[in-house]
């Protein structure tokens, strides 16, 4: 367990960089799920190590080995200062894990209500698209915000791009799966918010479950009158596509993994950048593919980036997606110039490397927990017979 234990405290250092070097070599998509799958393993497995080493000294301690009935001969056979120096270190770590990760929660929390809060006062209307039992979304305004920088116009408008792919229509039948296939397969409802405002932006705002005395809140695609100016219609198109793309794929949910394994290892904070860049280029692909010209999107990118950047509007929040966010001139250049794929010896050494690092997570992981589990069973059967 001495060897087992450390090496996923190690291991991110080295799988860090395979995991960029891969990432770059995929798809905008599969980039996104790999280093997100990426992070959730390496931080799972920094927690793991630290949750062992915790308990290993815990059961050294005296009150704590009478709980669990401990041999009294196995704890005068173990290491002297086990108890303060790896349980004290192994607990504060843990601890500060703990706090850093309940200190994004509430970070986040507080800023996407802050937006919600801004963009309800500010917006006089918004346009619901969530679909009806016929798979359509229910009669919108957001085609006019590809006709015109004001508020929406007619009862009856609804641009594509607003309007989520059909629903599924079979389900499982039990509740459990249920729920689950519906989350993974049913597209969120979303919204169409334009704000009167002339400072330029857009956004993605990520909705909100329903909970006991609370109605759930669709997610709602943020767009000032300001930014509706600066493009023409086509490159409004595009814009409404990509910031759907980041509702319909729920790239906040990366974000926030990614936030969280930051928090959990120093060594995953290199993934941060990567992971949001690839979530850009995956929105503008599918944006891309919507409107069906690659110059369109790019062209709206690079004018909503320096329109955005010129004056942005207050109350954006920093830890929702946007159109504008990321490396703009980098995104342009994939959207013009496709690159071709690159090696494949280079690709299959990053993915070998990679899923080294993530099996040797898994393994020591699971050895040390055997190795703990069958050290306590050991200590249990030493207890002298009464």
């Amino acid at each position: 367990m001495i060897v087992a234990v450390w090496a996923p405290l190690l291991l991110p250092f080295l799988a860090v960089l395979p995991a960029r070097r891969l990432a770059e070599a995929l798809s905008p998509r599969a980039a996104v799920w790999t280093l997100a799958a990426t992070a959730a393993v390496l931080a799972g497995g920094t927690l793991c190590s630290l949750g062992l080493l915790t308990v290993a000294g815990l059961l050294r301690l005296p009150p704590v080995a009478a709980l669990g009935h401990l041999s009294p001969h196995w704890l005068a056979a173990g290491p002297p200062g086990t108890p303060t120096a790896a349980a004290v270190s192994a607990a504060l770590a843990l601890a500060a894990l703990v706090a850093l990760g309940l200190r994004t929660v509430r970070l986040r929390r507080r800023d996407l209500d802050a937006a919600r809060t801004a963009v309800d006062a500010t917006s006089p209307r918004a346009a619901s698209t969530a679909p009806t039992s016929t798979g359509r979304a229910a009669g919108t305004d957001a085609d006019a915000a590809t006709r015109a920088p004001g508020p929406p116009h007619g009862p009856n408008d609804q641009h594509p791009d607003t309007r989520p792919p059909r629903a599924p229509v079979r389900w499982a039948r039990t509740p459990w799966t249920q729920r689950v296939r519906r989350l993974l397969t049913t597209p969120p409802a979303t919204e169409l918010a334009v704000l009167p405002d002339e400072q330029a932006d857009a956004f993605a705002l990520p909705g909100r479950p329903r909970r006991p005395g609370r109605p759930a809140e669709p997610g709602r695609i943020v767009v000032t009158a300001g930014m509706l100016r600066a493009l023409d219609a086509p490159e409004r198109a595009a814009l409404l596509a990509h910031e759907r793309a980041h509702l319909t794929a729920r790239h906040h949910l990366f974000l926030a993994l990614a936030a969280h394994a930051a928090a959990a290892h120093p060594a995953l904070r290199a993934l941060r950048a990567p992971l949001g860049y690839h979530l850009e280029r995956w929105a503008d692909e599918s944006a891309a593919a919507r409107v069906g010209d690659r110059r369109v999107t790019a062209r709206a990118v690079g004018r909503a980036a320096l329109a955005a950047g010129r004056s942005p509007w207050p109350g954006r929040p920093r830890h929702a997606p946007a159109a504008h966010g990321g490396p703009v001139p980098r995104r342009v250049a994939a959207l013009l110039h496709p690159r071709p794929a690159g090696a494949v010896a280079a690709r299959r050494t990053a993915a070998l490397a990679l899923t080294a690092c993530l099996a040797l997570t898994a393994v020591t992981c699971l050895d040390a927990t055997a190795d703990l589990h069958h050290t306590v069973e050991t200590a249990q059967q030493q207890t002298p017979a009464r």
